[in-house]
């Protein structure tokens, strides 16, 4: 089951989740990439908004029920918005999903390759992963990143030998977090209250893929890579 949280609410761009994305709201591109997975079987929308609500409707997702006020805030997290999608459809409609997927819409350049890749690449590892999540590699070495003194001075923020490391190539590579998959079964959820484990996988995707639409430069940069083809 995937489950698409949506809340109506949005600081950095308001209502992004209903804007018009490269003709269609941002939320559109998330559910039609779920709908053309192999692998899901049903599109839940966790929103308490009533506008959200009726374009998820429109674009082929399920709204079975609102979500409460006190999941919508600022400080809400995602982990007790699934858990309350679970919950509520097993008390309510009698179902567990075997694997819960996790989409947010402002991830709309994660597509249905991801999603089915993802899904394979977890099942193939059988019982050696609990989860998985969706990375992308960081765009400049952690240890080049700098904090700034109350003097305003340049301070390191981590530690390190320059005499050794001074090209992009001398580090190891790290990864983010880029919001585009979470993937975990249902009892690991339920049990650990977290998509990230002891036991979690990391899916790798490139930059372009892992746009997260949380400013309107984000958005802009979205719009101009879906006006692309790669």
């Amino acid at each position: 089951m995937a489950v698409i949280t949506a809340r109506g609410g949005s600081k950095g761009v308001p209502r992004k989740n209903i804007r018009d994305l490269s003709g269609k709201p941002l939320i559109a591109w998330t559910i039609e990439a779920a709908k053309n997975s192999g692998y899901i079987d049903r599109i839940i929308v966790s929103t308490e908004d009533t506008e959200i609500r009726d374009i998820s409707l429109k674009y082929g997702a399920e709204v079975p029920f609102l979500r409460p006020k006190e999941l919508a805030e600022d400080n809400s997290s995602s982990v007790d918005t699934v858990l309350h999608v679970i919950e509520k459809l097993e008390k309510d409609y009698n179902y567990t999903p075997d694997y819960i997927l996790l989409l947010q819409p402002t991830s709309p350049l994660r597509n249905e390759v991801h999603i089915d890749d993802s899904i394979e690449a977890l099942l193939e590892k059988g019982s050696e992963f609990d989860s998985l999540i969706s990375v992308t590699e960081l765009e400049r070495p952690v240890y080049w990143n700098r904090m700034i003194g109350v003097c305003g001075e340049l301070k390191k923020f981590l530690e390190y030998d320059k005499g050794s490391h001074y090209r992009r190539q001398d580090f190891q590579k790290v990864f983010r977090h880029n919001g585009a998959i979470y993937l975990i079964e249902t009892k690991a959820f339920k049990e650990m209250k977290s998509f990230e484990t002891e036991n979690t996988f990391a899916y790798v995707m490139d930059r372009v893929s892992s746009v997260d639409i949380d400013t309107e430069y984000d958005f802009k940069l979205a719009e101009y890579y879906l006006g692309r083809s790669f």
